[in-house]
């Protein structure tokens, strides 16, 4: 049965506007993920709660993130873009102010559930920029947007714990809530409210079935370390995942109008960009959890260098400005070189930033050098992947596909996560009457960082050759300009 298409209206005038909106909201959802880190250490006396229970307040989001971002991205592409957008963002401004008020742990878990829902807001702005700017300009505004994803990350360390210290903790949801709101004005009234898609049946059990899977394989990467890796919760809900998955997979290749288009996802370019981003995603989280914990280190480990929590969180700014500098520059590259091309430099700039992390650390300024080159590569990465998955899928499935990319590099980070925990606390040195995380886990942290850059490598290397752009089907074998490629592959 043929899918009723609308096709977007195309506005280069408000483009640079719409970009600049877009590009604050990967701001503004980046720093929801480093936002309350600074408040772990105080959030149990805080609280009046556990450890554990505190480690909650950024799993729940992780879960939340990674549930509504597939679901949120299919709703687009069937329902308009803007309204998706509207809808993260209220939810993530409604999270924020129940944390701020409410004062108690219940308040705070409940709104950094909702405000969980901004990370679908990502590959829904990389939609929308596909569906009103003109085609040569969409790399360079995805390159933008990803920009600001990283000066986000590498600021809401320091600016949370300023918040923190001068204004109290619930200042951070109540800057967050500000933001989110914000922002929701703003894309009511800059961004069109296109309705680029198809109004098909919402697939249900396959949304219900994949939001079972994720939360059981996140929640046993999360909190695997905290329960161990052999207890009976690890075990049973990577089991449950497994299982759920089996179901979840032939269900969604039989169903008329899947959930994720798995024959989309399966096609050579979007499968191994895919991989290209989740082995990325692993391998960069290495560089963001490591370098603040190393910097924090006191001297008597013989190699850490004893900052404070705010200033090892300004030495990761460079990281950030970086990126803000070498994104856009990722789609320069892409466009001279195809998108294969930078991906693949990426990855050998991150291979050998790690090289040069685990030979050189002896100072700040290295180990900022160290981190400042991770971030470059992690950048250019990033910056092309939307292109190259924009480039292949039907124009009603782009938020789709750029949903599914974001939630494998969830997983990547969250299983580098889980990989960091264990080193730091499996390989531990007695300095000072107290245990610390020996050298050894730092060098073994940066080993597994570039092994996961050559993989992503390999993934980037195999992906097809730049070719002319060709038409894609949109819908019951009929072909639409609006879905060739976007750029080289």
């Amino acid at each position: 049965m043929k899918s009723a298409v609308t096709t977007p209206h195309k506005t280069p005038t408000s483009g640079a506007t719409i970009t600049a909106l877009l590009s604050l909201a990967g701001l503004v959802v980046a720093l929801q993920t480093t936002l309350v880190v600074p408040l772990l250490p105080d959030f149990p006396e805080i609280l009046d709660v556990t450890g554990g229970d505190a480690t909650w307040l950024v799993t729940i989001a992780l879960l939340t993130g990674a549930v509504a971002t597939p679901i949120v991205s299919r709703l687009a592409d069937m329902f308009g873009k803007r309204r998706m957008m509207v809808l993260s963002l209220t939810m993530m401004a409604a999270g924020s102010l129940i944390a701020a008020i409410g004062g108690g742990y219940l308040a705070v878990l409940i709104g950094r559930a909702l405000q969980g829902f901004s990370s679908s807001l990502i590959p829904v702005a990389m939609a929308v920029l596909r569906d009103v700017l003109p085609r040569e300009k969409v790399a360079g505004a995805a390159a933008m947007i990803s920009a600001t994803m990283g000066i986000g990350a590498a600021l809401g360390l320091p600016a949370a714990g300023v918040l923190y210290d001068h204004f109290g903790w619930a200042s951070v949801f109540w800057v967050s809530a500000a933001a989110g709101i914000l922002l929701l004005l703003g894309i009511l009234v800059v961004v069109p409210a296109s309705a680029t898609g198809t109004r098909r049946r919402f697939d249900v059990v396959g949304a219900i079935l994949l939001s079972l899977a994720l939360t059981a394989l996140l929640l046993g990467i999360s909190k695997g370390p905290a329960w161990g890796w052999s207890s009976p919760q690890t075990l049973a809900s990577l089991a449950a995942a497994a299982v759920v998955l089996a179901v979840w997979v032939p269900y969604e290749l039989r169903t008329a109008a899947p959930m994720v288009d798995l024959r989309v996802s399966s096609s050579r370019p979007v499968l191994l960009t895919n991989l290209a981003g989740l082995f990325v995603a692993f391998s960069s989280y290495a560089n963001i959890l490591s370098t603040t914990q190393q910097l924090q280190l006191p001297e008597i480990t013989g190699f850490g260098f004893g900052l404070s929590a705010a200033t090892a969180g300004l030495c990761m700014v460079p990281g950030g400005l970086a990126m803000l500098v070498f994104s856009p520059l990722s789609a320069r590259v892409t466009a001279r070189f195809g998108g294969r091309t930078t991906l693949v430099v990426a990855c050998i700039v991150m291979i050998g930033a790690y090289l040069f992390r685990i030979a050189f650390d002896d100072t700040v300024a290295l180990i900022i050098i160290g981190s400042v080159l991770v971030s470059i590569g992690n950048a250019m990465a990033y910056a092309t992947m939307p292109a190259l998955i924009m480039g292949t899928v039907p124009i009603t499935e782009t938020a789709a596909a750029n949903g599914l990319n974001s939630l494998l590099r969830t997983i990547g980070t969250s299983s580098m996560s889980a990989v960091v925990a264990a080193l730091l606390t499996g390989l531990t040195i007695e300095a000072g009457g107290r245990v610390f995380p020996a050298h050894g886990a730092f060098v073994a942290m940066f080993a597994i960082g570039a092994a996961a850059a050559l993989l992503a490598t390999l993934a980037a290397v195999f992906l097809p050759k730049p070719s002319v752009p060709r038409v894609v089907q949109v819908a019951a074998g009929e072909p639409s300009a609006e879905a060739t490629s976007l750029t080289k592959i």
